[in-house]
């Protein structure tokens, strides 16, 4: 009882969950008295909790960390093509099928990269074929391209199909399109499973005691121009903050040494991963005494990753480091005693003893492991209710493990009111993480190479997936580069209007998941007749969409369109609200707001002025000037010869000045004695 009174006393944890891009504003998720069961069904949940852990296996958070590759867990990915380290899938019963698949994908990203139709469709002919033969990772390959509209009819339907063969062969990345799918459709029910399974494959990649970092795909964009500070610090080893860090390493700095490590151990910045590399400079590190270090070789050594596994290396390291007082290495401690592996014997009263030491000290996998103690009865009464307590603590750190696992409860009601919104939601947070998420970075080197068409296939195909960024991404390369994007339509280079369409399909997506400023594009392109006709109507509708998410631009857009009665009703207050609310959002639209009001102003006083048709006229002036300036003014010729004549003027100016500035001599008067 006095449990249950402790954690209903913090029942307001905000959990901040931010979404893909920090652009955007975080998500803040409110957990309250009634999203916790009432006294009899919190009677029953241990009784639930018990059905669910005896006959689940996908409650068993500690499982063995297997030594799999990332293609185990994506099979079918691309990563063979864009990682030529990675080994090519062996199967004697699929090979055939492997080799053509992989031929026809190889054949398709080159004809992105080239932008020769021909050369695409010839791709797509193998990829069709491996497809007619039943293989899944083809049918996904050939669904993409139907829902893209790649060299053929754009077909929802036919996607549709080819993404669920997929899926029940097993490709992930199918399974990825089939949840968005559901979830845009407010399908729960169903993208709830998908997304549960997908988010389990991405957990099982995670490490045993130090979160991972949140690699964030990177916005390639802000607002309409490029991100070119993004950009800088994503050119891996050809950054210069990289090539500055190696340096130091080299001459011996410790932190250096472990800054490399976590590059290439994370593949951090636009490093490639390498885990290789990561074990070398880790150990440099630790020979310097660097305790951080300590701990990753301990990871290394108990995932095997880029070495042979060894439980004992693994508690001695992670030992070292937690005398150094680096408290995330009891949670690997821990997993250690749970499972038996490196130490004589299991030891629950240990291993909890050790999850209690880094939960003490803040760490947030420390409450994610006393939540599974505790949910499942290891070496303790079980407790659904203190469980429920440390996840969402967890949770609340940003914890990804402790995300699913909140997930879980939401989905199947334990502890928490089920809610399979939430746990879609929280679920699709997780399987983002997975590692079909590669194709971000294979889209991101090729854009910074310069390879636009590659770029814009990879993002598009991870937009299918439900990426925000990459649908973003995609459709901010298909408006800025336009013809040059080397987009691909139904029979050949696309047309403008197939390339505005693609776009706006890809801005809308990302306005759906939060994007305010898709939606203000969106809003723009129907208000302009931007590569389509002028409905300010849809207009009005796409800048409400921005305006609920607290966007100025549209707020004050609204207000314009009140007042001048375009596509929503002509009243001036509530065009006044608009205003008002736009500089209350962003205090830089204090200028524009204030010429607005006083427009208004003249508006409602003097209705028959002059001046209402002169206010009325400008937006046609404006961009008259603007294509008079950039017509006439910035022409290179023009420009140099307007840049000459204001130096001459300049120049004239400045020796007038100066003669009209020399003293005169003085003159005696007539009267002056000789």
């Amino acid at each position: 009882m006095l449990r249950r009174q402790s954690l209903h006393a913090a029942v307001l944890l905000l959990l901040c969950l931010l979404p893909i891009c920090h652009c955007l504003r975080p998500f803040l998720l409110v957990i309250t008295n009634e999203d916790f069961q009432d006294s009899a069904a919190l009677s029953n949940a241990g009784e639930s909790a018990d059905a669910a852990t005896d006959d689940s296996a996908d409650w068993e958070e500690f499982g063995d960390p297997e030594s799999i590759s990332e293609d185990d867990h994506d099979p079918g990915s691309w990563r063979p093509i864009f990682e030529p380290s990675s080994a090519f899938p062996s199967n004697s019963s699929d090979d055939a099928h492997y080799s053509l698949y992989f031929s026809g994908v190889r054949d398709m990203i080159y004809a992105a990269s080239s932008g020769e139709p021909s050369a695409m469709d010839a791709a797509a002919s193998q990829i069709e074929a491996s497809a007619s033969a039943g293989f899944p990772h083809a049918q996904s390959t050939i669904a993409f391209l139907y829902g893209t509209g790649l060299l053929r009819r754009h077909s929802r339907a036919k996607s549709f199909l080819y993404h669920s063969f997929a899926a029940e062969g097993g490709n992930m990345q199918s399974k990825m399109v089939l949840a968005y799918t559901y979830y845009r459709q407010d399908m729960f029910d169903k993208a709830v499973k998908l997304y549960a399974e997908l988010a389990e494959a991405a957990v099982a990649s995670f490490l045993i005691s130090k979160d991972p970092p949140v690699i964030e795909p990177v916005r390639i964009h802000s607002g309409t121009e490029e991100n070119k500070e993004a950009l800088r610090k994503s050119r891996g080893e050809d950054d210069e903050d990289f090539q500055i860090t190696e340096y130091q390493a080299q001459k011996g700095n410790a932190a250096a040494m472990y800054r490399i490590g976590l590059f290439y151990y994370y593949g951090l910045r636009g490093v490639r991963r390498d885990h290789n590399k990561a074990l070398y400079w880790f150990s440099k590190a630790v020979e310097k005494g660097e305790p951080r270090a300590m701990e990753l070789l301990g990871e290394i050594y108990a995932r095997g990753a880029g070495v042979e596994r060894n439980y004992s290396k693994a508690l001695e390291w992670l030992t070292l480091a937690s005398k150094q007082q680096h408290y995330s290495a009891y949670n690997g401690l821990g997993y250690l005693y749970v499972k038996g592996y490196g130490v004589d014997k299991k030891n629950l009263t240990k291993a909890r003893e050790y999850f209690e030491k880094a939960a003490e000290n803040k760490e947030p996998g420390g409450h994610y492991n006393l939540g599974v103690l505790y949910l499942k009865g290891i070496g303790m009464k079980k407790d659904v209710t203190l469980a429920c307590k440390y996840f969402l603590t967890a949770a609340n750190a940003g914890q990804p493990k402790a995300l699913y696992q909140v997930a879980k409860l939401f989905q199947k009601g334990i502890g928490l009111k089920k809610n399979l919104l939430m746990a879609t939601y929280l679920f699709k947070m997780v399987a983002e993480r997975g590692p079909w998420s590669s194709l971000s970075r294979w889209a991101l080197e090729s854009y910074l190479k310069g390879d636009v068409g590659k770029a814009l296939l990879l993002y598009s195909r991870m937009a299918e997936l439900g990426y925000e960024v990459a649908q973003s991404n995609a459709a901010w390369i298909l408006d800025r580069y336009g013809e040059h994007s080397m987009c691909l339509g139904e029979s050949g280079f696309c047309t403008d209007s197939e390339r505005h369409l693609r776009a706006h399909s890809l801005w809308w997506q990302a306005s759906e998941q939060g994007n305010e400023h898709a939606a203000l594009l969106i809003g723009d392109a129907y208000y302009y007749g931007r590569g389509t006709e002028k409905d300010f109507e849809r207009a009005a509708e796409a800048y409400m969409h921005a305006q609920s998410q607290s966007n100025a631009q549209a707020m004050f857009n609204l207000g314009y369109m009140h007042e001048h009665g375009e596509g929503l009703p002509l009243d001036l207050h509530l065009a006044k609200r608009y205003y008002d609310q736009a500089v209350q959002n962003d205090p830089a639209a204090n200028f524009p707001v204030k010429l607005a009001l006083s427009s208004l102003w003249i508006r409602k006083n003097y209705p028959d002025s002059f001046l209402i048709q002169v206010i009325d006229s400008l937006p046609n002036v404006f961009p008259r000037i603007e294509v008079w300036v950039e017509e006439v003014l910035l022409d290179e010729g023009n420009a140099t010869i307007l840049t000459l004549f204001v130096c001459l003027l300049t120049v004239l100016y400045l020796r007038e000045r100066q003669r009209r500035n020399v003293v005169a001599p003085p003159q005696q008067p007539d009267d002056a004695p000789n």
